[in-house]
């Protein structure tokens, strides 16, 4: 139901909000988010397009979250790479349904507007600060230090003196 495409985005879009307002370069993304760095490019073209991530070139440039994690949900996220198609009318052509969708197909729409309104009402915030849930896309917040990835140290290892590698 989600397209290789969009769980692309998403996997990027979730990582710029958690290390929001900083940016990263798309070979950082690519690593981070474990999608082939040519086909992050593609995708972050169309998520510039619509607005969504900002890029920066040069020296302390970089891709970048263009709005607040809180003000980008996932509906914006889909919508900007590979919007849904919802069944408006018979996907058979069938001319004596039209827009009067059988029970199948008026069904699977009705499935895809509760879906829609999930995204609608999510926010990348959301996903973030989900109580109990592990990071998204990794077991740790990730720094960038002299523009290189770096987990941050846990709770626990901090305690115990021990720095991530």
């Amino acid at each position: 139901m989600i397209s290789q495409t969009v769980e692309y985005a998403l996997r990027a879009v979730v990582h710029l909000a958690a290390v929001a307002p900083s940016s990263c370069t798309t070979s950082q993304l690519a690593e981070v988010t474990k999608v082939p760095a040519a086909y992050l490019s593609k995708v972050l073209q169309g998520l510039s397009k619509a607005g969504l991530v900002r890029s920066q070139r040069g020296v302390g440039g970089g891709i970048s979250l263009a709005a607040t994690p809180e003000e980008v949900t996932i509906l914006d996220v889909v919508s900007a790479v590979e919007p849904m198609q919802r069944i408006k009318t018979c996907p058979l052509e069938f001319e004596q349904h039209g827009t009067n969708l059988c029970p199948l197909h008026s069904r699977l729409d009705n499935a895809m507007a509760e879906l829609e309104a999930v995204f609608r009402n999510t926010t990348l915030a959301e996903i973030l600060s989900q109580e109990g849930a592990p990071m998204p896309l990794c077991d740790r917040k990730i720094s960038y230090i002299g523009r290189e990835a770096r987990p941050l140290a846990t709770d626990e290892e901090r305690a115990k003196g021990i720095e991530p590698s």
